[in-house]
């Protein structure tokens, strides 16, 4: 791996697994940027439904916040251990790019959630 990956994940990475430590839960993402300057954030949902999802663009920092509901519990069992998180979770991304004023499109699917940003130079 180029030397300036490596700096460029470092960059986009760091800051957030600081913002995670303290959180009950923080979706895991990857970044991908593509050839033609686009990009794809993928966040690992797994148990999240997309109306419980709300993403947000401001400057350069991509804002997903949600809800994972354990629907177990509203059944009325009582659990025995507990090793997933069940909460409100809040994952800010900064990119280097602007993604404001970029055009945004979402598809869900297994769990997944992919944010496909095109930056407005590219539109």
């Amino acid at each position: 791996m180029s030397r300036d990956m490596i700096h460029l994940m470092h960059v986009l990475f760091a800051q957030e697994q600081n913002d995670c430590e303290d959180a009950p839960w923080c979706p895991p993402a990857d970044i991908y940027h593509s050839a033609d300057g686009s990009w794809i954030v993928k966040y690992d949902l797994a148990g999240v439904r997309p109306e419980d999802l709300s993403l947000t663009a401001e400057g350069q920092r991509l804002s997903l916040r949600g809800l994972r509901r354990d629907h177990l519990m509203k059944r009325g069992y009582r659990y025995y251990r507990m090793e997933i998180a069940y909460n409100q979770f809040e994952r800010n991304l900064e990119l280097p790019c602007d993604v404001e004023h970029a055009s945004i499109a979402t598809e869900y699917s297994h769990g997944m959630l992919l944010v496909h940003i095109t930056p407005e130079a590219q539109k």
